[in-house]
């Protein structure tokens, strides 16, 4: 069993740090955010293979986009809301 490559190392710490912070504004919280994203990294760890590796950061990156999505539609659904009503 190999050792993982230490920049795929720092790049998952990275994601899972961006993801965390992003999480704070999370419709349903951000104890829910943090323990599913606490359990869906966990889940991972045993990963070795650097492509696996990989292929993970990428799924990551995905779900870090669909977040964002849903903070900017939040975002835009409000000002929408709001100067519509005016």
């Amino acid at each position: 069993m190999t050792s993982p490559n230490p920049n795929l190392r720092y790049q998952v710490i990275r994601l899972y740090k961006e993801l965390l912070y992003m999480g704070r504004e999370y419709p349903l919280g951000y104890d829910y955010f943090r323990q599913r994203l606490h359990k869906a990294f966990a889940s991972q760890a045993n990963l070795r293979d650097d492509e696996q590796i990989r292929r993970g950061i990428e799924r990551a990156e995905f779900v870090k986009k669909e977040i964002e999505a849903l903070y900017y539609l939040k975002k835009y659904r409000t000002l929408n809301r709001h100067y519509n009503n005016t």
